[in-house]
């Protein structure tokens, strides 16, 4: 979503709360001057990517072991 700094100014709260959803692009002048987002969504998206990596016959101490070269 795309929206006028002014429009931002005015309407903080309902922003703020879409902001949860979806990332709000502030503009100025017809140009793109700041971005609105979850901070923590990246974080969500990086462990749902991770699911199903591991194979399920693997423990969670023998992958650390072979991420850091001792198998």
């Amino acid at each position: 979503m795309s929206i006028t700094a002014t429009e931002l100014k005015q309407n903080l709260g309902k922003y703020l709360i879409l902001s949860l959803t979806e990332d709000i692009f502030i503009t100025k002048n017809g140009k793109i001057v700041a971005k609105l987002s979850n901070p923590y969504q990246t974080r969500v998206e990086t462990a749902t990517s991770l699911f199903g990596v591991l194979p399920n016959d693997m423990t969670l101490d023998e992958a650390r072991a072979e991420r850091l070269g001792a198998i």
